[in-house]
């Protein structure tokens, strides 16, 4: 039998349309590896929920590779290195891998190039976005920076390739490597074991989420009008899918690119802006950490670290004690579920960087540890988006208002599902309820007028 051949499992976590898997099973005998590397990602190692949806998909992706005669060797420690002894203790030929954008898996691919033997070499092949990142260029040949332009190249080159099949056949190497048990990690919460909501809201792994994909073809029509109303929760939720590869973008776009209504057509841009937010860290490595417009900082944003009146502004905030039902309903919801709804994740994250003026890194690292689909782009670009101090971004002057978002979005359901000390409110109430009506539920940290000409004279004072 041939030798064998390694394939490094990340954000990868499925069978179908998989690259790399696909190669290795043509080349020889599989190893399947995961290497649980949380050092190397620093401030972005993976967070609480992160962790919860590893485990489950994990665990879903394991037993697919069971119903094979297969399974996946689980090791701890620094990637590069784990892989090139593992490849020495096996004599693989090949690391088959799926190509990693964010700055610290493209370091570790090229550490794991030097690490490796000259009996073994890295291959890697891309599939996690519609196109390879840095592929779509300007006239010039330039990358866009710009989403517009981007998107409408983007969807020239559309349909994506054809996704690849399952392989037909996985041999095992004639010995398997010792393996971690999943459980060893300790990926689950236990004391307190506060992933309940998470568990009840979500089924992992890539079964679920062609399932939720095949009850969106029949959802998506309604998505143009349905994605603002967080009531009604018209979204497909597959970003997190998305991000942790059970399934991929060619999948998704293949099964719905015949449809001919408005919501596909929004929803195709949708999965085009996950493209786009990739070519921007590809440019700009430390971009979800680094405002990439000049201005003071010092002048515009509070800061938490700075005085504890601040701190408890930014944690009434995380705790959705704000006072703005809609903002509170949101914020309930990130930390029960793991998700927020997209509407309302603009309207909480305009809350925090103009009504209380803090730094948007904080929510940043807030949305990173409580989102199952915290992605490096996508979440640095959104939020440098929302802040006004992006590459491509709203500008700072333009402020949310909360209550009327609210009350336009019809968010009434909303808001009594996720703050329950209102839910006996009518909807003309709920949204702005008065202070004799609001019992425990406290009252507005800051009125909306003075919070907007507050941010508006910190944004000139930052710009002078």
């Amino acid at each position: 039998m041939s030798s064998p051949q390694i394939v490094w499992l990340r954000r990868d976590l499925r069978m179908a349309d998989q690259p790399a898997l696909y190669a290795a099973a043509q080349a020889g005998p599989v190893i399947p590896v995961y290497v649980f590397d949380q050092d190397r990602a620093g401030d972005h190692a993976y967070g609480g929920a992160s962790k919860v949806w590893l485990h489950h998909s994990l665990e879903s992706l394991g037993k697919s590779y069971g119903a094979r005669n297969s399974r996946i060797v689980l090791r701890r420690g620094d990637a590069p290195q784990v892989l090139a002894a593992l490849a020495d203790e096996t004599g693989a030929t090949c690391i088959h891998a799926m190509r990693h954008y964010e700055p610290w898996w493209k370091e570790a691919e090229d550490e794991l190039r030097d690490a490796l033997g000259e009996d073994t070499k890295l291959c890697l092949y891309d599939g996690n976005y519609l196109l390879p990142p840095g592929s779509v260029t300007t006239g010039s040949g330039d990358p866009y920076k710009i989403y517009t332009p981007f998107s409408k190249a983007m969807l020239e080159r559309m349909p994506p390739r054809d996704p690849l099949p399952e392989p037909a056949t996985i041999h095992s190497p004639d010995s398997w490597p010792e393996s971690d048990e999943l459980a060893e990690w300790h990926l689950l919460p236990t004391k307190p074991d506060w992933a309940g909501g998470i568990r009840d809201f979500w089924d992992f792994g890539e079964g679920a989420a062609h399932e939720r994909l095949e009850w969106w073809t029949d959802v998506v029509a309604e998505y143009d009008e349905g994605r603002n109303l967080p009531s009604e929760d018209i979204t497909s939720r597959l970003s997190p899918h998305l991000h942790w590869g059970e399934i991929s973008p060619a999948q998704v776009w293949h099964k719905l690119k015949d449809k001919r209504s408005d919501g596909w057509k929004t929803y195709a841009k949708e999965v085009i802006w996950r493209d786009y937010t990739q070519n921007v860290i590809d440019q700009f490595p430390d971009y979800p950490t680094q405002s990439y417009r000049d201005y003071d900082e010092r002048a515009l944003w509070r800061n938490p670290n700075a005085g504890h009146l601040i701190a408890q502004d930014l944690e009434c905030w995380q705790k959705g004690m704000t006072g703005y039902p809609i903002v509170d309903a949101g914020m309930r919801q990130l930390w029960q579920t793991g998700w927020m709804h997209n509407r309302v994740r603009m309207i909480c994250a305009s809350f925090l960087v103009k009504h209380l003026l803090i730094d948007w890194r904080f929510g940043e690292q807030w949305y990173w540890d409580c989102l199952v689909d915290a992605d490096y782009g996508n979440n640095g670009v959104n939020w440098q988006w929302i802040s006004g101090t992006g590459v491509d971004s709203n500008m700072f002057v333009r402020i949310m208002a909360p209550l009327t978002q609210s009350e336009k979005f019809d968010a009434a359901a909303y808001i009594r599902e996720y703050v329950p000390e209102l839910a006996d409110l009518d909807d003309a109430c709920i949204h702005d309820p008065p202070d004799n009506r609001r019992g425990d539920y406290p009252v507005k940290m800051i009125g909306h007028k003075e919070a907007r000409e507050r941010a508006l004279e910190a944004y000139r004072s930052s710009k002078d």
